[in-house]
Formats: structure tokens, sequence, C-alpha cells
């Protein structure tokens, strides 16, 4: 789930490579590889990536941009019918929504399909990774919670008041991410929160969400107060 920014820091520090971007603004790296206009963020397949001694950083860009095209047009061929998504653009937009969603694979499709589920009725996707994404814009880590006018304000990244996807993606996302955008799996379910144990309590009704929710804040209660007990006095 790195975002470009994060991709361009390994890059300056990578050993033996030569680094040709680092005067480049983000837009003109995209012209560069032949995509000018197109935004950077998501654009980049997250992986290892293997380079002769001083070969340029925009060489790792372009075969990395390059294996990007080829998994996301591949997962958009074997896409589930009737998905509400018109293009493979969106399908990539999707897939980084649910890459910052969860460092979980296993619970991916199912995120993908609860934000499939909401697309398709009008419902707001209302996640906060899109959020910080408008806040940082993908250029560092917020580092602490979202205020009430940050999730109130009127921006294109601001899913808790537009409807539909934002406008490009916000992280660079992964295969897992990528299919289960493309193939979610068929499910009624409309909310999730976190369950305590890293992975996801999901809901189809605002009622079993809000007692899941309530779950989940008795458990961050607890672990709160354990860790207060826990400091010495």
């Amino acid at each position: 789930g790195w975002t470009f920014k994060q991709f361009r820091e390994a890059l300056a520090k990578a050993e033996h490579l030569r680094h040709d971007t680092q005067a480049l603004t983000a837009a003109e790296i995209m012209k560069t590889l032949g995509k000018p206009g197109l935004a950077a963020e998501g654009r980049f397949f997250p992986d290892t990536y293997h380079y002769f001694k001083n070969a340029s950083d925009i060489d790792v860009l372009r075969q990395s941009l390059q294996l990007m095209d080829r998994r996301l047009l591949a997962a958009w061929d074997a896409r589930a019918p009737g998905l509400p998504l018109k293009s493979a653009d969106e399908a990539l937009v999707l897939a980084s929504v649910v890459e910052k969603e969860t460092g979980l694979p296993k619970d991916r499709p199912e995120i993908a399909g609860v934000f499939i589920n909401r697309l398709k009725i009008g419902m707001r996707l209302q996640t906060d990774p899109t959020v910080i994404y408008g806040v940082t814009g993908g250029r560092e880590v917020l580092g602490r919670g979202l205020r009430a006018s940050e999730l109130a304000a009127r921006t294109p990244y601001n899913t808790y008041v537009i409807t539909g996807l934002p406008p490009t993606p916000i992280a660079n996302p992964g295969k897992d991410a990528i299919a289960a955008a493309a193939n979610p799996p068929r499910t009624d379910d409309l909310y999730f929160v976190a369950d305590g144990s890293g992975g996801h309590a999901f809901a189809k009704s605002l009622q079993e969400h809000n007692a899941n929710v309530a779950a989940w804040r008795r458990i961050e209660a607890d672990r709160a107060r354990a860790a207060q007990e826990a400091e010495p006095a």
C-alpha cells in the first residue's frame, strides 16, 4: 500500500542506482514515462525490482508502471459481471482504497464486497484512508486521528461527503487488492469495523454494525486501561 512518494523515497535510497528523477515532479515523471496528464498515484505495482549497476531510477519506474498496467488489465478483463465500475481505472481506485483499509489479505475480498454493495445503492463509502489522503496528499503519515472538521470538509477525497469513488487512487495496490476489486465475493454486507484481532467484523444491518462498533470500543477501552495500569508509578 505504498504511496508514490514512499516509492520515490525507496528509490532515492537504493544503492548503485542512478537517481535521475530527484529534481522532477510527479507530473514530469509521468510525462517522461509516456503518460502525460495521468496522476502518478496508484500506477506503480509494489514488488521487488532488480536492476543493473548504474541503471536509472526511471527504468525501475517504467518497469513498475508496465507491470501495474498488465496486472490491472488482466484483472479487469476477468472481472465479475455487473460491477458498478465503468473502467479499469475505477477498479484501480477501488483497489487502492481496499489496500489502505487493511493489511490482511484474507479481509480484502470482503471489504471490496462491502464497497461494491455501497456503490451499487449509492451509499457513501465513508472510509478514513480516503480522507487521510485528502489531508496529506500521500506526502506523509497523518500520525493522529482525523478531526471532525476534516471528516466534514468537502474535498474530492472525502468519501464521508462525496458519493462514489475518489477521483484518483490513494496508494499503489498489490495483486490481492486488485483481484478483490475486480472479483469481489457476493455478500449482503454493508458495514465493517475492526474486531480487535487485527481483522474486521462485517455486518449487513446498521443495528448489527453498531453492536460490532460497541464491542470494538470496549476492546479499545480495556487495552487503554491495561496500558495505563502497566505504566510504572
